[in-house]
């Protein structure tokens, strides 16, 4: 059983993602924002800790990750202010990455997005480029790490029932339940043929842990 430490622990995946954990008897810690979602994270079973990843530094991230065997990145800013996007998505995500090496916390999984690429194709004309260029690098810094890192990449996220099955790299834009994706986060960290690999994946036909397995 392990120690997980997951960033954006009040967010709609990670919600769905903790009772998962919670229940296959894993210690689950959710590092989130706002003091008032308190209760509602503790109610999946996980405990709660409140923080700012926006404003921690390397050395009191370093502290909060010690002691976990699993980070996971779930935060995002959620779009919007393109300086609140990279500072979230890009920074506060490569500083916690560099502070799970510091802590010697090697298993880190990463929740991306299905077009992160170098060439993901969208113009900085975009309100959606700060997104898109923040994931990336992030991404990118994460894949060049000592870590033991996996990237999920699911398309975009729907509230449909979940269906337990996924397909990895599909056409267009992967749609995919987000009760999947925690399903998929879930079945990574027990999955060590997922080291070393981005996932790309949305809504299809193949068993979960069948279709991420290396």
């Amino acid at each position: 059983m392990a120690r997980i430490l997951i960033f954006g622990g009040h967010g709609k995946v990670a919600l769905l993602l903790e009772p998962l954990l919670v229940a296959q008897e894993h210690t689950v810690t959710a590092v989130i924002r706002d003091p008032a979602h308190e209760a509602e994270v503790a109610a999946t079973g996980a405990q709660p800790v409140v923080a700012d990843v926006e404003i921690l530094d390397g050395d009191q991230l370093t502290n909060l990750i010690a002691g976990n065997d699993v980070v996971v990145w779930s935060a995002g800013a959620g779009g919007g202010d393109p300086a609140r996007t990279y500072a979230v998505d890009r920074d506060a995500a490569v500083r916690s990455m560099d502070a799970a090496v510091a802590a010697g916390v090697l298993r880190y999984v990463m929740v991306s997005w299905i077009g992160s690429r170098a060439d993901h194709g969208v113009g900085r004309e975009s309100s959606f480029f700060p997104y898109a260029d923040a994931k990336w690098a992030a991404d990118a810094h994460l894949a060049g790490s000592a870590l033991d890192w996996t990237i999920l990449a699911p398309g975009t996220l729907t509230l449909d029932a979940p269906t337990g099955r996924i397909e990895l790299d599909p056409e267009g834009s992967g749609s995919v339940p987000r009760a999947d994706v925690a399903a998929v986060i879930a079945a990574t960290i027990a999955d060590d043929s997922t080291i070393g690999r981005t996932i790309r994946f949305g809504a299809g036909g193949e068993v979960i842990g069948h279709a991420i397995a290396g």
